[in-house]
């Protein structure tokens, strides 16, 4: 009896390539099927201390929807590193200037906060529209 666990080694790894419609869907649902696959938790392959993710395309990010009143009361802030730096969005003002930082954003936070997870945030790609550069990876569409 092999009472051994199976290991995947770095050759072994196939990755695909997913698009993921985020038209009228929630923000965090969009996000949370994103980082599922980013990370390769849907794979029986799945090994936590390796990046075995697919690549995924999140596209039509402008028609995202934030439930309650998340448009209003949630903030973004960053700081500038300088004394009195901190700036501070609403989601209403990201939505409308840049709603693809707003995803990515979303899905980063889900993701390891180590060298790991900024390796599979590279994977990513999120467009505001319908349209994607990507037609030439023949990616898969993912339905949740």
């Amino acid at each position: 009896m092999n009472n051994t666990t199976y290991t995947l080694k770095g050759n072994e790894i196939e990755r695909k390539w997913y698009i993921i419609d985020a038209a009228n869907k929630p923000l965090g649902r969009v996000a949370t099927e994103a980082a599922k696959l980013l990370r390769g938790k849907h794979k029986p392959t799945y090994t936590p201390n390796m990046d075995v993710g697919d690549h995924v395309i999140i596209i039509n990010c402008d028609q995202i929807v934030l439930t309650g009143k998340k448009l209003d009361q949630k903030i973004y802030r960053h700081h500038s590193g300088y004394i009195g730096g901190m700036k501070e969005t609403t989601a209403r003002e990201m939505m409308n200037t840049s709603s693809e930082k707003v995803m990515t954003l979303a899905v980063k936070g889900m993701l390891p906060h180590t060298r790991l997870g900024r390796q599979m945030a590279k994977k990513l790609r999120v467009y505001a529209g319908s349209e994607h550069e990507n037609a030439a990876q023949k990616p898969e569409i993912w339905n949740f």
